[in-house]
This record gives structure tokens, C-alpha cells and sequence, in this order.
């Protein structure tokens, strides 16, 4: 593996610094969030006229740049640094690959140039508060019970005359509020017979109700959704297995996601270095005390390190695992378990947002915590950072889950032969 960056890729993180430094401080941020649809229309209009933002992974013959999980990644690093309002997870991360993967030559020839050029949103809808079971990042469901099991609850698909038509509620969908096309997960047919599916409704759709709901990340907008017997079309068609789909999607929201916390982790670490460096008490710097020293120098390291692990599970993301070698450790309690290449990279993305996770969060609390009294204030920024950290737990997480999944799938805590 070349670690190095490519420059090309260089050349987008440089670029969209500079766009976001301009278009997007504290004051923007907040005018954004407090919009009906929470982002800044006119910012995601400019990043996709001048940099090809939203189809930056798509291939070029959809109007897409043709760039990999790396470079999406990367330009989710400096999105984070600023907390962007912008619907780029939503539609580039979450709903545009699956529409590339399971979608009909026609589906895609229609949607994703128009992704592509900013002018379509998109969002994932996924019943209840199990987005991150869906992608499996914290468990790996085999039969979609999160989608509702055929029973009660989650979102149902019947046959209607000339195609579908979906009924049920999904809370907690990022963007869906605004989103002009959803990406929803239903269960069709009986009990016994029941698959989970996923379906294209249009925002203007017949019987579909859209609320936007308060969030403890105002500038992570989420919608509640309702559905009432409204038409929807079939992605792909019924030999297209969602349910893998969505676990491969896992690997790329994870990357894009961990590498988002830890530009977020970076920016508040960096504001909070300078304030201690102004900032007097008994007649000199707050940033001169050994104490602040080692705590800021712990949080350091802990972000250079999620950030280490993020950029490892986007290349991993973007790289095809061919690898057939193992590699073989021994735990201390000397159980010997073997962990292939292919394992390794299909749990980077998991364990990354962890490890990215915990940094953002110690980073947003040391920031609070050493801008003293100001840090504790509303008119203060560090608060949305930190707001950013247990929102993003809350929805992807928690870490321990993550991390439990990984081991799992990696049969970390398997012995050698089971």
C-alpha cells in the first residue's frame, strides 16, 4: 500500500478548505442549521459547480468525477472540519452507491447525472433507530428484522396496479425532510415469505408526510417520515439482494464517517490550542501549564491516530480485497486466532469510526473544558462539536458496538480450529 497522496487528491482537500474557510465560519453555520431544510442550498450548488462534490465517487459516464471511497473520504475530512451544512452524506454517501449498485440501467442513467450535478438530493430511510445494524456495522442481520419482520411496524410493500406502494413510519432519516428523492427499506410480501427491499419514492409523492425532527446535532438535520399507501418504484428489480448491498455500503459510510469526526476532531483541537496560547491566568499563557501541555498533547495523539485509521479504511474501502495471506497472532491469554487480509479490511471501517468517535469526543470536551467559562456558552462553537461526537454515536454507534462487531467478524475472540 502507497500511503502517500496522490496530487489530485491533494489538490481536493486544498481546494475545498479554501472554499469552506470562505463560505462556511460559525455565523454561516449557524444562519444554515436554522433553516426549514437545515443545509445551505447555495453552498451545495457551489461545491458542486466548482469541485463535482456530490458525484465526486460516481463514474464519469453518470456525469460523476470518477474517484474512489478515498477521495469522497477525504473531502468528508474537511466537510467535518467545519461541520459543513451540506446533504453530502446523505445523498453521496449513503444513497448514491446503492442506486449505482442495485439500480436499472435506466434508473441510473436518470438519477445519478442529476446527483451528479447537484440538482437531486437523496436520502436512506431505514425503519427505527437500526441504520447502523442495516449497514452492519454493529451487527449483522441476515434477514432484515429491522425492516419490520414482516410484521407491524417498520415499512410494508404491497403490488399495487402498476407497481408499489409502501405504508408505514421511519424516524431518524438524515436529510429526509428535504431530500427530494428517498431511498426507503420495506418488507415485502407475507410473513413467511417476507424480503426486505428497497424502493424509490419522489418527495412529492401522493401520501407521503415529511416533519422535520429537533436533533441534538442541528447540523446533522433528520426527518420523520410517513407513508400512506404511497407509490413507490422498485430499485433494480426483485432479484436484487438489498440486504448485502447495504453491508457493503457499511464499509464506505464508515470510512467517509470516521474521516469526517476526525476532521472535526482536528478543527476543534486546533481552536483550542490557540486559545490557550492567548488566553493569561497569574500572568502568563493558560497553554503554558504542564498540565493543559500533556492533556492537549494526549488528545493529539489520539486524533493523528483516528486519523490514521480513517485514511487505512478508505483505502481499504476503495481496494478490492485480493489479498489471500493471514496473519496469525497470539492473545495474551494465549489463544491463537488467525485473521485473513479480507477480514482485516472488511472490519477498518468499523473499528476506524470507533477510534474516530472516541477522538472527536475527547477533543470537543477538552475544548469545553479549557475555554472555560465561554466553552460552557451557546455563543460558543465548541459545543457543536461535541454535539457532533454523541450525535453521530448515537446514530452509527455506540463505540463498544462497533468494536464488538468487528471482533466478531474477525473472530478475534475464536480459537483456532472453531
Amino acid at each position: 500500500m502507497d500511503a502517500r497522496f496522490t496530487d489530485e487528491q491533494d489538490e481536493i482537500r486544498r481546494t475545498l478548505r479554501e472554499l469552506l474557510g470562505k463560505r462556511c465560519g460559525p455565523e454561516e453555520l449557524r444562519a444554515a442549521v436554522d433553516t426549514p431544510a437545515g443545509h445551505d442550498p447555495a453552498l451545495w450548488t457551489t461545491l458542486a459547480e466548482q469541485l463535482g462534490l456530490p458525484g465526486l465517487a460516481l463514474p464519469e459516464s453518470y456525469g460523476g468525477v470518477g474517484c474512489t471511497a478515498t477521495e469522497l473520504a477525504l473531502a468528508c475530512e474537511e466537510t467535518g472540519r467545519t461541520l459543513a451544512p451540506t446533504p453530502l452524506l446523505a445523498t453521496a454517501v449513503l444513497a448514491a452507491p446503492l442506486l449505482l449498485a442495485l439500480g436499472t440501467d435506466a434508473q441510473r442513467a436518470g438519477l445519478l447525472s442529476r446527483i451528479a450535478s447537484g440538482g437531486l438530493t437523496a436520502a436512506l430511510a431505514v425503519p427505527g433507530p437500526a441504520l447502523a445494524t442495516a449497514l452492519a456495522l454493529t451487527g449483522h442481520d441476515r434477514h432484515g428484522a429491522w425492516a419490520g419482520g414482516g410484521r407491524s411496524g417498520g415499512v410494508q410493500a404491497r403490488r399495487a396496479e402498476g407497481g408499489w406502494q409502501l405504508y408505514g413510519q421511519v424516524d431518524q432519516v438524515l436529510d429526509g425532510h428535504s431530500a427530494r428523492l428517498l431511498v426507503v427499506a420495506a418488507h415485502a410480501g407475507g410473513f413467511a415469505r417476507s424480503r426486505v427491499l428497497l424502493f424509490l419514492v419522489r418527495g412529492d409523492a401522493t401520501g407521503l408526510t415529511r416533519v422535520r425532527q429537533t436533533a441534538l446535532d442541528a447540523s446533522r438535520p433528520q426527518g420523520r417520515i410517513q407513508l400512506r399507501h404511497v407509490p413507490a418504484e422498485l430499485l433494480g428489480d426483485e432479484t436484487a439482494d438489498a440486504l448485502p448491498a447495504l453491508a457493503r455500503l457499511g464499509d464506505t459510510a464508515a470510512a467517509c464517517l470516521a474521516a469526517e469526526a476526525v476532521g472535526a476532531a482536528g478543527r476543534v483541537l486546533e481552536r483550542t490550542v490557540e486559545y490557550v496560547g492567548q488566553r493569561e491566568q497569574f500572568g502568563r499563557p493558560v497553554g503554558s501549564f504542564q498540565a493543559v501541555k500533556h492533556r492537549l498533547a494526549d488528545a493529539y495523539v489520539q486524533v493523528q491516530a483516528a486519523r490514521s485509521a480513517a485514511y487505512y479504511a478508505a483505502w481499504a474501502a476503495a481496494t478490492e480485497a485480493t489479498a489471500t495471506t493471514s496473519a496469525t497472532t497470539t492473545a495474551t491469554t494465549g489463544v491463537t486466532v488467525t485473521v485473513t487480509a479480507a477480514a482485516r479490511e472488511e472490519t477498518a471501517g468499523g473499528l476506524a469510526l470507533a477510534q474516530a468517535l472516541e477522538a472527536l469526543r475527547r477533543a470537543a470536551a477538552e475544548g469545553i473544558q479549557l475555554h472555560g467559562g465561554i466553552g460552557f456558552t451557546w455563543e460558543h462553537e465548541a459545543h457543536l462539536y461535541f454535539k457532533r461526537a454523541a450525535g453521530d454515536e448515537l446514530l452509527f454507534g455506540p463505540v463498544h458496538r462497533l468494536r464488538t462487531h468487528a471482533a466478531d467478524a474477525a473472530h478475534v475472540f475464536e480459537e483456532a480450529g472453531t
